[in-house]
């Protein structure tokens, strides 16, 4: 069979553009970019539009084509930036002399984040006992240390025997970025439980924290699983996933420590800005906190007007 010879000259761009960002980027990162700039290329052949240059009209045209076949707006948001750093590797290369996704305007992406589970309720929860199987004994100590650390469900599924330490955990995040949590006691003796109940289901060799029933790596649909039947079994009246835990944690730690930035290191955030989203920070909490903390906030008698 021949080679495949591209008819738009963008697909070889765009392959080197991958090639180079594989180099840095998570597995997942690279995929994500590779189906959104896929879409983008086919698009154009689907158009005839191969030789049209990469500008802001054209860009324009694709992001409402896919906006009008019914496409999410997080999705839409996803396809804008992965075009948008795909531009900024043409300007790189001084294919580009500006990035022309910044002239579109992006989607509004809806804040549906999760609501965290009552302080009491989640305390409640954690703390019916098992039945003490292995399984159980496992779950257990997933489910403390999403809690106790504010794990994402990647970073759990993806933790080593080697990542424990004897209070905190080493834990790679989005970008790759590796950071040290701290792990409460609670979740410290469970995971005690569990690794002493490990070597019943790990197979040899193996060295992820958390193993299956076939002995090898816990894989995220299974914690997800896994997480909703403890819930159903321990009679808690609402959806549990990972993400509501790492929410709960967010939430019940900021509520008890106003420390935003302690909040943001924990939780692997590069910005601020995404933290103060995802606890649902209010003006009100940030002009206390600004009045609590800033030296020149304090005002005396005489006021502003």
């Amino acid at each position: 069979m021949a080679d495949h010879q591209p008819t738009d000259k963008l697909e070889g761009e765009v392959a080197e553009f991958l090639e180079e960002l594989g180099q840095t980027a998570s597995p997942a990162t690279l995929d994500a970019y590779r189906r959104d700039l896929g879409t983008w290329l086919a698009y154009r052949a689907e158009q005839g539009l191969e030789t049209t240059p990469l500008d802001s009209n054209s860009i324009r045209r694709f992001l409402a084509s896919e906006r009008a076949r019914g496409l999410a707006p997080r999705s839409l948001q996803r396809r804008r930036a992965a075009l948008s750093r795909f531009c900024e590797h043409q300007i790189k290369h001084q294919r580009l002399s500006h990035n022309p996704v910044t002239l579109s305007r992006g989607p509004r992406t809806p804040r549906d984040l999760p609501k965290p589970v009552d302080v009491d309720q989640l305390a409640r929860f954690l703390d019916t006992p098992h039945d003490g199987s292995p399984l159980s004994v496992r779950d257990q100590a997933m489910l403390e240390l999403l809690y106790s650390s504010g794990l994402r469900l990647a970073e759990l599924a993806a933790l080593d025997l080697s990542d424990l330490q004897s209070q905190r955990v080493r834990v790679i995040g989005k970008g790759s970025k590796p950071r040290q949590v701290p792990v409460g006691r609670r979740a410290r003796e469970a995971l005690q439980d569990w690794l002493a109940l490990r070597t019943t289901l790990a197979a040899e060799g193996e060295t992820a924290l958390f193993v299956g029933q076939q002995g090898k790596r816990l894989g995220h649909r299974a914690i997800q699983s896994r997480l909703v039947t403890q819930a159903r079994r321990r009679g808690l009246p609402e959806h549990l996933h990972p993400h509501r835990l790492r929410h709960s944690f967010a939430s019940h730690l900021l509520e008890s420590s106003q420390d935003l930035r302690a909040v943001q290191e924990l939780l692997g955030h590069a910005n601020l800005s995404t933290t103060q989203v995802y606890t649902r920070l209010d003006w009100q909490h940030l002009a206390q906190s600004y009045d609590q903390a800033h030296p020149r906030a304090k005002r005396k008698d005489r006021d502003l007007s």
